[in-house]
């Protein structure tokens, strides 16, 4: 599957449309251009013929859609009876209208008055005509037809449904490859007006290659297929696709976000384009909002910088029009009926980018992603096989549920620790342990990274059952700076302890074995293996130093948590789980360099610290009705903090002073704990059956 998936991925140049009956019925118009009867392009009458559905209409086999059907299915009937061919196929088709693809308004009453003139038996009269009709000309009005002439619009998509055109002046916004907006539908007219060379060509080149399909174009949206945005991105935003002036935001905004994603400079002013009065759209002179675009605004303005003023106003803007639209049950689009888009706006708006975990989206999106069953909407309705694809699903699938066994094998080695180790005791349940692994392997789950996982999870949970265990009161200070001595600072680790202090034997037994456990796993270095036993050691002794020299912290009193909260760590928490990822991982130099907190890079600082806070807003939500004020205080400092994180730890090409994979390390562990913060337990729960035990069928 994975060679079959890397073939079509390598194939897939500028990617593929399905066929639209409806294009090719436009480019079946076109008369001889030397002069003489008949089509200029009869392969695309014999694929009209060939493509006549059971039922005598034409459109989308598998999905019914009155609209779809009755525009395809009227443009070939124009088609055929303009050449007087197969008379008895188009009396076969009639359709009643359901639901309205894009431009259908303006494209539909130009295929009635071509029907008209051709004298085809049709309803003119029906009462369905004279919405559409006026709706022709609200749509036209938004659009001066001067200005249509002077810039590019999207209506440059469907002149084939506008009369009185100046087309020595329409030329000149003609797209590079010779089309309009890549509409064979529009060219092919344009060409009938003009005889323009570049028409001829693009639509000759596209009907040569697809057999007669007149809408199966290699040239489709930049944000499915293109491998370097970069190249397409402009200070005004991108189109959906390359050669094109009209840009528009869904493809502009996602397009931002994953440039962002992987370390490029892009200004987010781009979104100024797109701003009207407080507001934000798709297209100039749309009439009605898409979700899509403004669910791609919403995922764009979560990955904002401080000082970004256009992101916030964005960002408000597209959650309020999204929440109103799933408030009322219409998370539906006019560009894509797909599976489950409410349930993919739903998981964005709950967990936007720093609360997201790679492996709860990757999870959720094997439910949400349809494959090849996913329909797009045109000017009717197509598909993309290169985009939407089955076989991109069972891969997926396949590696999610091999990788999935994995971890349950994880799982259960870890439980045996946990049990070895006596950790129940100290009041940890096996259901603490469980949340800790979860997140661990919702951030680092690749099958080749188990020792950084799994050191993740181990150290979280003895890190807090030592912190609970000893700062329950101010007495037993004395009794953590013994233990620190005695177990961390001797060799053998054997120490007399005093009779009642039992547990702080076991925990001393506990830690020595987990620091030994931890030295095997590490890869080997230069210096040797005890050199990683050391550093692991030193690590622990930092850790346990700066908890006892914290008497003067402003949340010294109440900074242990009951044990179903320490997913959510302390900054000297973080920091230690940080450099033990480090280690495990082979980056001996990045983990020394953490070694002091005070002393740290400033990112490690800036991320403890928001750990830190977050770990104080799970102390207060104890009382959310009496810390109210209090809470909605942090939330704010930490969604600054996170911006100035988010600058930083994102991938850039001149940043060589710290190892991504370093910076990585600790915007998981931020994230871990920002998810774990603002997520219910219930829901933790849900998507931890999800992650771990539900297998994808």
């Amino acid at each position: 599957m994975v060679e079959q998936v890397r073939s079509t991925l390598s194939s897939m140049e500028d990617g593929e449309i399905s066929a639209s009956a409806y294009d090719t019925a436009w480019v079946a118009l076109v008369p001889r251009q030397e002069g003489g009867d008949g089509p200029q392009f009869p392969a695309t009458v014999r694929w009209i013929v060939g493509s006549q559905l059971p039922d005598g209409s034409w459109g989308d086999a598998a999905l019914f859609s009155a609209y779809d059907r009755t525009i395809n299915t009227l443009a070939c009937v124009v088609a055929l009876t303009k050449w007087s061919l197969e008379r008895d196929r188009c009396k076969r088709a009639e359709e009643e209208p359901e639901t309205m693809p894009i431009g259908f308004e303006i494209a539909f009453p130009s295929l009635v008055e071509a029907a008209r003139s051709l004298g085809i038996d049709f309803p003119y009269d029906h009462h369905a005509l004279k919405g559409i009709y006026a709706n022709r000309e609200l749509k036209l009005k938004r659009i001066p037809k001067d200005m249509m002439h002077m810039v590019p619009t999207s209506i440059l998509h469907s002149l084939e449904g506008m009369p009185g055109l100046d087309w020595q002046r329409l030329l000149k916004l003609q797209s590079s490859d010779g089309s309009f907006l890549h509409s064979p539908s529009a060219t092919a007219y344009a060409l009938m007006q003009t005889s323009d060379r570049k028409c001829f060509e693009y639509i000759d080149r596209i009907v040569n290659r697809f057999d007669g399909g007149g809408m199966k174009t290699h040239d489709i949206p930049l944000t499915t297929v293109s491998g370097d945005k970069q190249m397409h991105w402009t200070e005004y935003g991108i189109c959906w696709a390359s050669n094109s002036n009209v840009k528009d935001v869904d493809d502009t905004a996602m397009a931002f976000r994953l440039l962002r994603l992987h370390g490029y400079n892009v200004s987010p002013n781009v979104f100024k384009n797109f701003e009207k009065d407080g507001e934000f759209f798709c297209f100039v002179g749309q009439s009605t909002q898409a979700v899509t675009g403004m669910y791609n605004l919403n995922k764009a303005s979560q990955i904002s910088f401080p000082g970004e003023d256009i992101l916030q106003r964005a960002r408000i803007f597209s959650n309020e029009f999204l929440r109103e639209r799933e408030a009322c049950d219409s998370l539906h689009d006019k560009w894509i009926i797909s599976k489950d888009l409410p349930g993919e706006v739903q998981y964005t708006l709950d967990f936007p980018w720093y609360a997201s975990l790679a492996r709860v989206e990757a999870r959720t999106y094997l439910d949400q992603y349809g494959g090849s069953e996913d329909v797009w909407i045109g000017k009717t309705l197509y598909r993309m096989p290169l985009v939407n694809n089955t076989a991109y699903l069972e891969l997926a699938k396949q590696d999610f549920n091999r990788c999935q066994v994995i971890h349950q094998l994880e799982w259960h080695g870890l439980q045996k620790w946990f049990v070895e180790n006596d950790l129940g005791a100290f009041g940890v349940a096996t259901e603490d342990v469980l949340r800790a692994y979860f997140l661990a392997a919702a951030c680092v789950f690749e099958p080749s990274r188990a020792t950084e996982r799994l050191a993740w999870a181990r150290v979280s949970v003895l890190a807090d059952t030592i912190s609970r265990h000893f700062y329950r009161d101010t007495s037993s200070m004395k009794r953590m700076e013994r233990f620190v001595c005695s177990s961390l600072h001797e060799e053998n680790g054997d120490v007399l302890w005093h009779e009642g202090y039992v547990k702080d034997e076991i925990l001393a037994r506990a830690l020595c074995q987990l620091i030994d456990l931890l030295a095997q796993e590490a890869p080997p270095v230069g210096e040797g293996p005890k050199c990683v036993h050391n550093l692991i050691r030193c690590a622990w002794i930092e850790w346990m130093m700066q908890h006892i020299n914290m008497k003067d912290d402003i949340y010294s009193k109440c900074r242990v948590m009951s044990p179903g909260s320490c997913t959510v760590h302390s900054r000297e928490t973080c920091l230690l789980i940080a450099q033990i990822i480090e280690i495990c991982a082979g980056r001996i130099e990045e983990a020394a360099s953490m070694m002091n907190i005070t002393k740290a890079a400033w990112f490690v600082q800036l991320a403890s610290s928001i750990c830190d806070c977050l770990h104080h807003k799970m102390l207060l939500s104890q009382d959310t009705k009496k810390n109210e004020a209090m809470i909605n205080q942090i939330d704010k400092e930490i969604e600054l903090d996170m911006q100035e994180l988010s600058q930083y730890l994102l991938p850039r090409a001149d940043d060589r002073r710290t190892s991504s994979k370093t910076k990585q390390t600790f915007l998981n562990i931020v994230k871990s704990c920002y998810y774990a913060a603002n997520c219910s337990s219930h829901m933790v729960d849900r998507h931890i059956s999800k992650v771990i035990f539900e297998r994808v069928i």
